[in-house]
């Protein structure tokens, strides 16, 4: 008969850094709600001022996108201009507060959202018509309109600029203190990036191509480079709060799946040994 297994904390580590190669058992998130929302932007008056500006436009861009799909009534003459009027709005806000790392997260998000997961890739043109709509992503505000690739490789290249700033802004050193609302954006930065990293990787594999036009080191990047890429940002994001994100880190690293099953069946069969 087996016995029961015990792994020691040392066993557990061990795993956990297979499954998670950045992980460091002795460094947790530490929170501290009396800390700034936001540690670039420490007066609380200005913040709640930048806030509530960041807050409208993201309620603009949302009665939009309702709009477009039909579920509020229609009150906008051209819902994807507002939605772009509320983007440029929030670039402003970037432009006047280049250090509040929630307005380039959502900014990142808002242009997802406009041009589709696929923006890393070049076009497709489907048979058709000259002058048909070019697909720009099955997600995207723009689907069925003619973008424009040079459009798109900007875009891309801000969306991953901004979610590279918004990481960098917010990371904190080893130990240190962090306020829940920071490690939250924090955490959307990482997953952001991991979602558009992941999704590129799964139309590399159908057979897109990377577009040349995208001024980005990711540009020149394999699949393999984005999957794990994503793998990676999966984690980061887990490890600051995102639950669904600590999921998907270990389900999106193939190599580090297969490694963690082998360890464990190797530890089951030595401390599950039959006796």
């Amino acid at each position: 008969m087996a016995a029961n297994i015990t792994l020691s904390r040392r066993d557990i580590d061990v795993l956990g850094k297979i499954r998670d190669p950045e992980s460091n058992p002795e460094s947790g998130l530490r929170l501290d709600p009396s800390l700034p929302k936001d540690p670039h932007v420490t007066d609380a008056t200005v913040y709640a001022t930048i806030n509530q500006r960041e807050r409208e436009l993201i309620l603009s861009m949302q009665q939009a996108e309702m709009e477009l799909a039909g579920l509020k009534n229609k009150t906008l003459a051209d819902p994807v201009e507002a939605y772009r009027t509320s983007v440029a709005d929030l670039a402003e806000l970037i432009t006047e507060y280049p250090q509040y790392a929630s307005a380039r997260n959502n900014r990142a998000q808002a242009l997802r959202r406009l041009y589709g997961d696929d923006m890393l890739l070049d076009q497709v043109v489907p048979e058709g018509p000259a002058d048909h709509p070019r697909n720009t992503g099955a997600d995207a505000i723009l689907q069925g309109t003619a973008a424009g690739e040079q459009g798109r490789a900007e875009a891309a290249a801000t969306v991953l600029a901004d979610l590279d700033c918004a990481i960098s802004l917010l990371m904190p050193r080893p130990n240190a203190l962090m306020s829940p609302s920071a490690a939250k954006t924090l955490s959307l930065a990482f997953t952001q990036r991991a979602a558009l990293y992941y999704a590129t990787s799964k139309l590399l594999t159908s057979g897109r191509q990377s577009s040349a036009k995208v001024a980005r080191p990711e540009a020149r990047w394999t699949k393999v480079d984005f999957e794990e890429a994503a793998s990676r940002d999966f984690a980061m994001g887990g490890r600051f709060g995102n639950e669904i994100a600590r999921g998907l880190a270990v389900g999106t690293n193939p190599v580090a799946k297969l490694c963690g099953q082998m360890v464990q069946q190797m530890m089951r069969s030595e401390y599950g040994s039959e006796t």
